[in-house]
């Protein structure tokens, strides 16, 4: 996945559509980054129902444990279990190896409340990082 072609949210994660209303999310290089060595994943079971900006899981990393919020509302369809046996992976390749979640979106238009990956390179810039 190239990260220009994603959508991303406030809280660091991302989205990527895929076909029909199917679509992969992660967490980005920079809150992977900020994260430090991840070494535990909490995510959701499937069939379990996501609402946009709403807790999905947690990720633990050396320095801490944060909360990864859903990006979009929608139904869990699996979880990445090589990133759950190999925790890693999100640090390693969080646009590609390293996702979470596989969800099926059940609104397409809350993609307009995230933003394109120029739009988030700003938001981190202003953020003071």
């Amino acid at each position: 996945m190239v990260p220009d072609e994603l959508k991303y949210s406030k809280e660091h994660e991302w989205v990527c559509i895929g076909e029909g209303n199917d679509a992969l999310v992660g967490i980005t290089k920079f809150a992977a980054d900020e994260l430090g060595d991840v070494v535990f994943l909490d995510l959701p079971e499937a069939n379990t129902v996501l609402k946009q900006f709403e807790k999905l899981g947690e990720i633990e990393s050396v320095k801490a444990v944060s909360e990864i919020y859903s990006p979009i509302s929608g139904n869990v369809l699996g979880i990445n279990e090589q990133a759950i046996n190999n925790p890693q992976l999100v640090n390693e390749s969080p646009y590609d190896k390293g996702w979470l979640v596989k969800i099926d979106i059940n609104d397409l238009s809350e993609l307009e409340n995230l933003m394109n990956f120029r739009e988030y390179e700003a938001f981190v810039a202003n953020e003071g990082h």
